[in-house]
């Protein structure tokens, strides 16, 4: 990765322009101004909104109890210019400028935080009735769908097809999610943990079809690969995300294998003066002895301070945070904190079966990662005690009724 290490006195001159107007773009922003940068910074965004948080989009903006979910960040106070409804097309860093397509916008120092896209199911792009749920346009027009009480159908039992059946259930609507693989978040957590969570989808009146893959969406239905025809007044598509990326290309920003871009421990990337952060970026996690693509919004709220703490050519702390999120489903808060890899082992907390249960991943006896449901305490104790590296008692681990903390080794 290229050195970045701003001359004494120069740091407080230079433009730091941001592309991407999401979480991490605007903690950013403030970040910078909250460690003491004094120069210009400016922050672009495609899309023509204040910049807003996009958890509400699934559940209270969707439902119609909050209109919007703008950031409470007073930007003509912290000298933060905004440039929305702009679209940033390409970077040539010899010039050290962007195309946009309202002409070339010069930087000095740029952050790339444009986060990641929806990926869409072929075939399906176009088709009337056909939705995604990203942006808060996106909710915008799902609300009247929700309000009309259709019939739906959520392709993609993950994280935000399951947010999006519960709001549409508490909407009224009969709700179908079909999901290729044999259980929910299969890309996310183990086929024994991901189980108990399937019968939540009754439990809330939703019908759960796995291993239904989708061989085509019409007007007013969606088919199925065995030749299965469900009818549908809206199709809700959620598979996943990718880094969004793509007017990267050409620029010398060195991607991933998932089209992120490749920073290192200080989130800077390949090209000097460029930094990434967010969902847009992977990082090396010396914790986990790996790369780390998070697509989660206290990565985004995290990241930040480290660029702004290196814009300003401090030496800050290499940013290896223990990844954290949350998802409200199904009446359930579920939590996740750590990384697990497969072949780590589990030990339970609780009934699965139950209202409240946590399950936890050991790395020989150290504690790497948990997720908790219902168990608020559990996920705020286990947190810290992945951060410290600490090793756990598993006999005491078991007992769901021994405080996290107290189940230690060490």
């Amino acid at each position: 990765m290229s050195e970045q290490t701003p001359h004494e006195g120069t740091a407080q001159r230079r433009r730091v322009v941001v592309v991407g107007a999401g979480m991490a773009g605007v903690q950013t922003a403030v970040a910078l101004r909250e460690q003491g940068f004094k120069g210009p910074v400016t922050v672009i965004g495609a899309e023509p909104h204040q910049p807003y948080d996009r958890p509400p989009l699934s559940k209270a903006v969707l439902l119609g109890t909050a209109e919007g979910s703008a950031f409470d960040v007073d930007f003509e106070s912290l000298g933060v210019e905004l440039r929305l409804g702009c679209e940033v097309r390409g970077l040539r860093p010899a010039a050290r400028e962007l195309d946009t397509e309202h002409g070339v916008v010069p930087y000095d120092v740029l952050v790339l935080a444009t986060g990641a896209e929806p990926v869409t199911l072929p075939g399906a792009e176009g088709v009337p009735g056909t939705h995604l749920l990203r942006t808060l346009d996106d909710a915008a027009r799902l609300r009247p769908v929700l309000a009309r009480q259709h019939d739906i159908v959520v392709v993609g039992a993950g994280w935000i097809g399951a947010e999006f059946a519960t709001a549409a259930r508490e909407a009224g609507c009969a709700v179908t999610v079909v999901e290729a693989a044999g259980q929910p978040l299969a890309g996310a957590l183990p086929a024994e943990v991901a189980a108990p969570m399937a019968g939540w989808y009754a439990d809330a009146g939703v019908t759960l079809r796995t291993h239904a893959r989708v061989d085509r969406v019409e007007p007013g239905a969606v088919l199925l690969a065995d030749g299965t025809r469900l009818p549908a007044g809206a199709v809700v598509v959620g598979i996943g995300a990718r880094p969004a990326t793509a007017w990267l290309a050409g620029s010398g920003v060195e991607l991933g294998a998932h089209g992120e871009v490749l920073a290192d421990d200080r989130l800077r990337t390949s090209v000097p003066d460029v930094y990434a952060v967010g969902d847009c970026a992977s990082f090396p996690s010396a914790r986990y002895g790996e790369r780390l693509l998070v697509h989660h919004w206290d990565n985004a709220l995290q990241g930040p301070r480290t660029v702004a703490a290196d814009i300003l050519g401090e030496t800050p702390a290499v940013y290896d945070p223990v990844p954290y999120f949350w998802s409200e489903q199904f009446g359930r808060f579920v939590q996740y904190a750590g990384h697990h890899a497969a072949g780590e082992r589990m030990v339970w907390r609780g009934d699965p079966a139950g209202p409240s249960w946590t399950v936890c991943w050991l790395c020989e006896d150290r504690l790497v990662a948990l997720l908790a449901v219902g168990r608020p305490r559990d996920l705020a104790q286990g947190r810290r005690l992945i951060e410290a590296g600490r090793t756990m008692d598993v006999e005491a681990l078991t007992d769901p009724a021994r405080p996290l903390k107290n189940a230690t080794a060490d």
